[in-house]
């Protein structure tokens, strides 16, 4: 089964290894987080498009990554975000970062998501990073609802009820050995990605499962 939604925020050509893995990977991968500059960049990067082919000839959803600022960035610049992520690297879904959370902000997501759909994308993923007013889940089909250090994780309490879209956890600062699937799956998580990596940049780590035999 496909459990895994993995962020990994990191250049093909620096961490080839890592890449290797994550490729390895792909049966029990729901889609892979692409972000070559904080988004698609200014122009193509040839070794993240090799990457984003080889995943989807994997059957690997690519999702493009792109920052939405709490609802105050201009639709029109995440949608050519969207539109330089298609043409550069084929991309059939997106992760939208730094998502808002409360009613008031619902309009400004559902554009969002028909700008995705109209662009021919399969997949659309909203990070708010904590559960959101229960409208984001009738935008979305992946809702990210915790994204936090394990230390937190671990002392989460029971699931809310379900919600339409599939619920993803996305923990960090995670020990070797934590079983951060049983939990995830214990509450009500469909897709987790668990990462060693803490600090500001935790999504430059790869899950242990994933972490390559050097």
């Amino acid at each position: 089964m496909s459990t895994l939604l993995v962020p990994y925020y990191e250049h093909p050509a620096v961490r080839p290894a890592e890449w290797a893995a994550v490729l390895a990977a792909a049966p029990r991968l729901y889609g892979v987080v692409l972000n070559p500059a904080s988004g698609p960049g200014t122009v193509p990067d040839p070794a993240f498009a090799e990457v984003a082919a080889r995943l989807r000839a994997a059957d690997v959803r690519v999702l493009g990554y792109t920052d939405t600022a709490y609802g105050r960035r201009p639709p029109a610049e995440v949608a050519d975000d969207l539109a330089r992520h298609r043409a550069w690297y084929a991309t059939d879904g997106v992760f939208l970062d730094q998502v808002a959370s409360g009613p008031g902000d619902l309009p400004y997501y559902r554009g969002l998501a028909h700008a995705v759909r109209a662009a021919g994308c399969r997949s659309l993923t909203l990070n708010p990073g904590t559960p959101p007013h229960p409208g984001y889940a009738r935008v979305a089909d992946v809702l990210v609802t915790f994204e936090d250090p394990w230390a937190a994780y671990r002392t989460r309490r029971p699931p809310a009820p379900a919600v339409a879209a599939v619920q993803c956890h996305l923990v960090h600062g995670v020990p070797a050995g934590a079983d951060c699937a049983g939990l995830a799956r214990s509450l009500g998580a469909g897709l987790h990605c668990a990462v060693p990596g803490t600090g500001d940049h935790p999504w430059g780590t790869l899950p242990h499962t994933l972490e390559p035999v050097r």
